[in-house]
């Protein structure tokens, strides 16, 4: 297998992901799950998700779609699309899986991958955390982890936008 072969391989349906979680879940590897749009992916994002992965064997992103990215973010987002968000993310070694998910929040997902560890930003308190019932009803770990100042997407596009203008 190419290595980018390997990178699409890391790209999962639902009812892959779910085969997949079921042979993780059996071998006993601690599943860590964190959700985003990531759609200009920076130095917070990857300091983000290095921690995340530490929480366990397995590293599951939940990806908005296009749709979903506009739901939430509004018409001019995102900047890349989902197929662009998804090869990016599945090219990080530390990450085993990504999966697309239509609806504003991850909750469906998260009832099908049944994480042992829920991974948000701190600027969430972990009972506020979509699928905070579903995690802790199973046994498992809802964590926040500190984000990194100055990084996000918007701020990224502003200092873009403000090149522009100049």
């Amino acid at each position: 297998m190419n290595k980018l072969d390997i990178v699409k391989s890391r790209i999962f349906s639902w009812e892959g992901i779910q085969k997949q979680c079921n042979v993780w879940h059996y071998l006993g590897q601690k599943i860590v799950f964190t959700n985003g749009c990531f759609d200009i992916l920076h130095l917070g994002h990857i300091e983000y998700l290095a921690k995340a992965a530490e929480y366990g064997k397995v590293l599951i992103i939940g990806l908005n779609s296009d749709s979903s990215v506009r739901k939430i973010k509004g018409e001019t987002r995102p900047i890349n699309d989902e197929k662009s968000r998804s090869m990016v993310l599945a090219s990080l070694r530390f990450l085993d899986a990504v999966v697309l998910f239509d609806q504003e929040t991850p909750y469906e997902l998260i009832q099908l991958i049944k994480p042992d560890i829920l991974v948000k930003g701190q600027d969430y308190t972990p009972e506020e955390i979509v699928g905070y019932d579903i995690v802790s009803a199973n046994g498992g770990k809802v964590i926040t982890i500190e984000l990194t100042n100055g990084y996000s997407t918007t701020s990224v596009e502003d200092r873009i936008l403000a090149l522009h203008k100049k």
